[in-house]
């Protein structure tokens, strides 16, 4: 509490939001909220109508060293192990059945884990971006906190683990700007635009971030969950270009504006981080694992494939449990078309006619398909 009390973050006894105020609760009306998440066709969009289709990813797989010496694996919804420059950092591991305090309620996963924690292998730190239960998960933390792993997490943060069986030594606590080594790594705590807590009194002590992680021959960036604001231009100035960014693209609604971004803002972060031109490899992450927003399942990755193909920016598309390496071969397959229903593009600006049947080019049939 003493370092929290002297962080340039943290005033009138809460941290508070780059940018200014931000609205961490959903506008409009709790009835306007509830009838678009219980309406019959609404709820339907939002899930998969088959299984998603799952790498299965073995140790095999992650055992060899990368070729170019970055290998990013999506594990699904914002977990991903990136192995950089011979260190191996596991972000926001979520491994749990459902998102919530509760075992029986609460969000539960639309996909399997691509596999279990302990056949990771050994992971040399890994990383928190805040402490919401689809970031930070209970029983994945207690299995990793058998290993030998080091945590890097926002201030505050470290009281769960202390208080879950991570020692305090193996505790990585920072602010916003914030270093610290690991092996050859040098992690920084980045500002983002989110909010805390792990129950319904939010007291706003724990800090949210995003995350930096710099190597010997590449850099990365994780996002975490953010709102779309002006520091990305900042955090790239000082810390890009980026190999690989991973960026918050799911869970996006007119209800709460400014603590998530939607694909297009995406897109923008992106860019940004990389000075403000397409450059590097953007990995969408924060979807397809739970539903935990109004929009359709697969909208995330329809829209962000459409602004960043606009934009000329290079995008991947894992499975989860797919590894890829951000200088090789991209997957680029829209895997999630064949379990997923019709996806409106609203998005999408106009193009012109085929000519033949004045229908305009944009337009999407009933399959998914341009």
């Amino acid at each position: 509490m003493a370092r929290i009390r002297r962080s340039p973050h943290f005033e009138d006894g809460v941290f508070q939001n780059p940018g200014g105020p931000t609205r961490t609760r959903p506008s409009g009306s709790a009835r306007d909220l509830a009838k678009v998440y219980f309406d019959k066709e609404s709820r339907a969009r939002r899930t998969p109508h088959g299984d998603i289709p799952v790498h299965p990813t073995t140790l095999a797989d992650i055992s060899r060293p990368p070729a170019t010496g970055l290998r990013v694996t999506w594990m699904g919804h914002s977990s991903v192990l990136a192995e950089i420059d011979g260190h191996r950092v596991l972000f926001d591991p979520v491994w749990g059945e459902r998102c919530s305090p509760f075992p029986f309620a609460g969000p539960r996963r639309l996909h399997p884990a691509p596999l279990p924690p302990a056949a990771l292998g050994p992971v040399d730190v890994v990383v928190i971006s805040h402490d919401h239960y689809d970031h930070l998960d209970l029983p994945t933390i207690k299995a990793l906190a058998g290993t030998d792993t080091l945590f890097s997490v926002p201030l505050g943060v470290g009281a769960h683990l202390e208080h879950w069986g991570v020692p305090a030594d193996r505790l990585r606590e920072l602010d916003w700007h914030e270093t610290t080594k690991v092996g050859g790594l040098t992690l920084t705590a980045a500002p983002a635009r989110h909010f805390c807590g792990r129950g319904l009194r939010n007291t706003q002590h724990t800090l949210w971030a995003s995350w930096v992680v710099t190597g010997g021959e590449h850099r990365v960036y994780h996002s975490g969950d953010t709102g779309y604001f002006g520091g990305f231009a900042e955090i790239g100035a000082a810390h890009g270009p980026f190999d690989v960014t991973m960026i918050q693209v799911g869970a996006y609604s007119d209800f709460w504006p400014d603590i998530h971004m939607t694909p297009e803002e995406g897109v923008w972060s992106h860019l940004d981080l990389q000075g403000g031109a397409p450059a590097g490899v953007l990995l969408p992450i924060h979807w397809g694992t739970f539903n935990l927003a109004p929009h359709a399942w697969a909208e995330p990755g329809e829209w962000i494939r459409d602004a960043a193909e606009e934009a000329g920016q290079a995008v991947a598309f894992p499975r989860p449990g797919e590894p890829f390496e951000p200088a090789g071969h991209l997957p680029g397959e829209a895997w999630w078309r064949a379990v997923s229903g019709p996806i409106a593009h609203p998005w999408r600006r106009p193009r012109s006619t085929d000519g033949v049947t004045g229908r305009s080019t944009g337009d999407l049939d009933l399959a998914g398909e341009r």
